[in-house]
């Protein structure tokens, strides 16, 4: 599993007016399809880099109301062939990033890199009305490889209280937001199929309880899967603590998935030791199957602590987009596309 965390520069540009575009409503999705415009000014832009015009043309998402809800937009590479397209997305990243997808010695994993880091940049700027252009944004890790959002401070435009998150699999790259919240978000295959024994691999990264817990499914497939949950659930926390895995090793902390309370996370006596005196438990979590084919966890800051009914922690509000950047959005929330867990 790839993860790149980011620290983002951005700088405004004018923005243009959207291009007409048709919603179509079938079977539960409702589709966003650009209709190209060619008539629109091109604004300025940097050398080399073309389609100008299609920036404005995002579908802006509904606003976040709440830090404990997350927006998910996410794409299939194994889709996205057109190499037009293709290019199309690669002239929205910085000459380090191109750099970086070149040095892939293999075409698809630099076919990923180029999805992931314009899945990134569009995802943004829909967040900025698209009044930032997805090519401005200036990327820069923190010392824990936590990614945050920086604003210039001679720049007229607001800064945005964004946090986000990209995990990726070969065939699925997911990114998520949130406002005034911590988010991590993480992504299997279903169908992951493991090396090692499971329960050699839990006993090497999992606590006793965790593993005690998948010792007692006797199915071998029902086991993988349930390894798979814990897996992601574990690595959306680690990432949306954005220490990394060295700085909050799984043996640290228990996911407990089965629980009147939704998913919980309880500290370990390893988390005891000095060094991890910033792992928490004021976190949600929520857990799906995205196309009948991932597992995907996402986790988010509870800083509020504030409870729902039957001291229950309020649910994670999510919505799901399936996206095409610049062609077509597909809002799957709610449809066979997306199947809640916990």
């Amino acid at each position: 599993m790839r993860h790149h965390h980011l620290l983002l520069r951005c700088r405004a540009m004018p923005l243009l007016p959207l291009p007409p575009r048709t919603l179509r409503v079938s079977g539960g999705l409702v589709h966003h399809r650009l209709i190209r415009c060619h008539g629109m000014p091109i604004p300025r832009r940097t050398p080399g880099v073309s389609g100008g015009r299609l920036f404005a043309s995002l579908p802006l998402p509904p606003p976040l109301q709440s830090p404990r809800e997350v927006h998910v937009w996410y794409l299939c590479p194994d889709e996205l062939n057109n190499q037009s397209q293709l290019n199309m997305y690669e002239e929205l990243l910085s000459p380090s990033e191109r750099e970086y997808a070149d040095s892939m010695k293999a075409t698809m994993l630099r076919k990923d890199v180029v999805l992931s880091r314009a899945l990134l940049r569009t995802t943004l700027s829909r967040y900025t009305g698209c009044k930032i252009d997805p090519r401005s944004f200036e990327f820069k890790k923190n010392k824990f490889g936590k990614p945050e959002v920086l604003w210039p401070l001679d720049d007229s435009t607001a800064e945005q209280p964004l946090h986000f998150n990209i995990s990726h699999t070969t065939s699925l790259i997911a990114c998520g937001i949130a406002i005034n919240a911590h988010i991590g978000i993480d992504v299997e295959e279903k169908k992951r199929n493991t090396t090692k024994n499971i329960l050699s691999l839990a006993r090497r990264y999992f606590t006793p309880s965790e593993v005690d817990s998948l010792a007692e499914i006797s199915d071998s497939d029902a086991q993988r899967k349930e390894f798979l949950k814990l897996w992601t659930l574990k690595e959306a926390y680690v990432k949306a603590l954005g220490m990394g895995f060295s700085g909050a090793p799984f043996s640290t902390f228990s996911i407990m998935l089965e629980t009147s309370k939704g998913i919980r996370i309880s500290k370990t006596s390893n988390a005891s030791r000095p060094g991890y005196d910033h792992l928490s438990e004021n976190w949600l979590f929520t857990l799906a199957e995205l196309n009948s084919s991932h597992y995907m966890s996402v986790c988010i800051e509870d800083s509020s602590r504030s409870q729902g009914p039957e001291d229950s922690p309020a649910p994670v509000g999510l919505k799901v987009w399936k996206t095409v950047p610049f062609v077509e959005d597909t809002l799957v929330s709610g449809t066979e596309a997306v199947k809640l867990i916990a």
